[in-house]
C-alpha cells in the first residue's frame, strides 16, 4: 500500500512513518519545508511544502496514494487551532485526486462520555481538562465535522493523554464511542491503530476512542 503521512514529524506521524515502513508499506512523508527529516529508507519519499493552508501545493503528495493519514494538530496549547484549517486543505486535495481513504487523529475529550465512566474521569478531570483545553477540542470539533461530511472514506481515532510510551499492540478501543476509565495511550500505539484502520470495512465513517 502506497501510504501519504501527514504531520510526519510530530510524535504520532512519527511512528505512523516508522511503522508503515516496518510493515512494508510504500510512504510519502509529508513535512514543512523548513524541516528537516532524519528518517531514510528506499520505500520512502519525503514531499516538502510550505504550509497546509493551502490544498494545491499538497495534490502532488496525494496524488496515487492509496490512503492518507493526518496525524496534524496543535504540539502546544499556544499554538492555536491548526487542526481545522490544514485537514480543511487535507480533505480538498483527497477530493481532486480521488484518493478516498483517510484516518485521522483527534482527542477523546471531543467524543461523547462514556456511560460507564468513572467518577474521576466524569466529575474531575474531562470538566478540568475541558476548560483548560477549550479552544483545541473546538478545532478538533470543527475538524470531525468537515471530516463527517466529506466525501472521503474516514477513520477519526480519539485518544486521551498521550504518552512517549513503547509499541505494545495491546489496548482497548470502542467504536463510535470513548473508553471508560482510559487515562493514558503511547503515540506509538495510537499509530498502531491509525494503520490498523486501513483494512478495517467496520472503521469507515466511524470515529474510534482508544486507550489502555
Amino acid at each position: 500500500m502506497k501510504i501519504t503521512v501527514f504531520g510526519a514529524t510530530g510524535g504520532i506521524g512519527g511512528h505512523v512513518v516508522q511503522q508503515a515502513l516496518a510493515a512494508g508499506h510504500k510512504v510519502t512523508a509529508v513535512v514543512r519545508a523548513a524541516s528537516s527529516y532524519p528518517v531514510e529508507d528506499p520505500s520512502l519519499e519525503v514531499y516538502r511544502v510550505p504550509g497546509l493552508t493551502e490544498a494545491g501545493p499538497l495534490l502532488e503528495a496525494v496524488d496515487g496514494s492509496d490512503a492518507v493519514i493526518s496525524g496534524v494538530g496543535p504540539r502546544r496549547r499556544k499554538d492555536g487551532p491548526v487542526a481545522s484549517g490544514s485537514t480543511r486543505s487535507i480533505l480538498v486535495a483527497l477530493s481532486e485526486t480521488g484518493v478516498r481513504r483517510f484516518v485521522a487523529v483527534s482527542a477523546a475529550p471531543v467524543g461523547p462520555e462514556a456511560p460507564d465512566e468513572g467518577f474521576l474521569n466524569r466529575r474531575v478531570l474531562l470538566p478540568f481538562i475541558n476548560a483548560v483545553l477549550a479552544d483545541t477540542y473546538a478545532d478538533l470539533g470543527a475538524m470531525e465535522a468537515d471530516i463527517a461530511k466529506s466525501s472521503a472514506d474516514w477513520t477519526i481515532v480519539r485518544p486521551p493523554k498521550l504518552t512517549n510510551g513503547s509499541l505494545t499492540g495491546k489496548y482497548r478501543t470502542v467504536v463510535g464511542g470513548t473508553v471508560a476509565r482510559g487515562y493514558v495511550i503511547s503515540r506509538a500505539d495510537v499509530a498502531h491503530l491509525m494503520l490498523a484502520a486501513l483494512d478495517d470495512p467496520a472503521l469507515v465513517d466511524r470515529p474510534v476512542g482508544i486507550a489502555y
